[in-house]
């Protein structure tokens, strides 16, 4: 421990911001990280609690306790060591993870918890700073080779746990970059994308061979990877956008978030944003938008209207307004319900709560307006407010209501595994195994539409299985 009495005499202090009116000119990001004596200070609020709950609140279980103890002793080279033995990539989750740990942190019970996520962001960013991150090239190879199917989180830690283990991944991606949904769905000023272009040059210096714009179920068949790898992981993440089923809802100006967002981040990345952006260019630009859908992909999408230039932008969700605060003694120390403010939210929005939208209005095919009506939660039913119709002016609906599972066509319809109740790919958290005993899955694929951290989880928990399916035994930690 490194101040028994850290936590009793100094206050939560988190990383800041750029001002709005700056940061909404730009999709850089616009974190202000803390310097080293005040990230000491932070890491020194750590209580050195019995049972430290942040363990079970991280999906990773990151040793958090020991590496704020290490930053505080400014052993950084050990804390990242420590970090790194739990997550393979933390300055994903340092930056776009929305940190469970913090609201099971023991301290959070009478107080403010400790800014863990700060924290492990600025071990990792030190680490390449300084240059401790290096390959971890293994010593022998297995003779074994895994197709790995999917680049997001769930794929990388799969792939990368593979490769350490000494056999031969090759990671398909349907895309023409890795990273899924880390790539084209977080928007660049929450996540920059050499980040991710990094930790592919460390991959590869591992043995991952990269295989872009390659649609497995499209352009190599389920067939063909079962005949010529040992083992496949299918890490394709849950990419099947809930539909709004209202009258007008098939009009140009209704669109879904993941074409929204996509397109913005391949012209950051000086890409062809609409090569393959089948209903053509799609901008905020002039534009009165609504969003409908109040979790994090429709604060992005906020974020991103409002730096192209929106003349509005108004977010709809369907749920009651949360408290303001939580009520620990009920929730901690468990994800409390309360109401989030991001910080697209504080660059300009109007948000509404217990909203349900009736009709997409719309003259001579294009969108100007959504009809909508408030509700009320009776008995667990949500009932209509009589005589609270209202239209909002809309010249973009952009539709950020989360995703019902992974897509079937081509992949799933050719693998032929067994799928749960919900759609998703059967396997356990044990053996990660589907029906076929040649395939594994991992991630939202498997467990539906989720958080990165819990990518990360499955794809290092199933490199282990797989590896030791393969090999009868592993030395990978689960």
């Amino acid at each position: 421990m490194g101040k028994e009495t850290g936590f009793l005499e100094l206050d939560r202090q988190d990383r800041t911001y750029a001002d709005p009116k700056e940061r909404v000119a730009h999709y850089k990001e616009f974190v202000i990280p803390h310097a080293e004596p005040a990230l000491k200070a932070q890491a020194s609020r750590c209580m050195n609690c019995g049972i430290p709950y942040c363990h079970n609140g991280c999906p990773v279980n990151n040793i958090i306790p020991d590496w704020n103890h290490l930053v505080y002793e400014s052993d950084w080279e050990n804390a990242l060591e420590v970090l790194h033995s739990t997550n393979n990539f933390p300055e994903f989750t340092g930056r776009i993870c929305p940190a469970p740990c913090e609201a099971a942190c023991t301290l959070n019970i009478i107080d403010q918890p400790v800014t863990i996520k700060s924290i492990e962001c600025a071990i990792v960013d030190k680490g390449w700073e300084n240059g401790w991150i290096k390959p971890q090239v293994p010593a022998k190879k297995s003779g074994k080779s895994v197709a790995v199917v999917g680049s997001g989180p769930a794929g990388l830690a799969a792939a990368q746990q593979l490769a350490r283990a000494g056999h031969s991944v090759t990671l398909f991606e349907k895309n023409d970059r890795i990273g899924g949904l880390m790539r084209y769905g977080i928007p660049d000023f929450k996540m920059e994308k050499h980040l991710i272009n990094r930790r592919m040059v460390q991959m590869e210096a591992e043995g991952v061979s990269f295989r872009t714009s390659v649609e497995v179920g499209v352009h190599v068949s389920v067939e063909s990877l079962k005949e010529n790898f040992d083992a496949i992981v299918l890490a394709g993440g849950a990419e099947d956008p809930r539909p709004l089923n209202i009258p007008g809802y098939e009009l140009p100006g209704v669109r879904f978030a993941m074409e929204f967002l996509t397109q913005q981040n391949k012209r950051v990345a000086g890409d062809d944003e609409i090569r393959a952006a089948p209903r053509g260019s799609l901008t905020a630009t002039g534009k009165h938008v609504v969003v409908i859908g109040g979790g994090d992909t429709g604060s992005d999408c906020v974020g991103t209207s409002n730096r192209q230039g929106a003349l509005s932008v108004t977010q709809l969700e369907i749920m009651p307004r949360p408290p303001e605060k939580e009520a620990k003694a009920l929730s901690w120390p468990n994800w409390p319900l309360k109401l989030r403010t991001s910080t697209s939210h504080e660059e300009g929005v109007v948000r509404e709560f217990a909203v349900l939208t009736k009709r997409v209005v719309g003259e001579n095919g294009i969108v100007t307006g959504l009809e909508c009506v408030r509700v009320e939660w009776q008995g667990g039913k949500m009932v209509e407010v009589e005589g609270s119709e209202f239209t909002l002016k809309a010249d973009l609906i952009l539709l950020a209501m989360g995703f019902v599972g992974p897509r079937k066509a081509g992949l799933l319809d050719q693998a032929g595994v067994e799928l749960d109740a919900r759609g998703n790919v059967k396997a356990d958290t044990n053996s990660y195994r589907t029906s076929d005993e040649k395939i594994f899955a991992c991630g939202d694929m498997r467990r539906g539409q989720s958080l990165v951290v819990w990518a990360i989880r499955e794809g290092r928990q199933a490199a282990r299985a797989v590896d030791e399916a393969l090999m009868g035994t592993t030395q990978l930690p689960r």
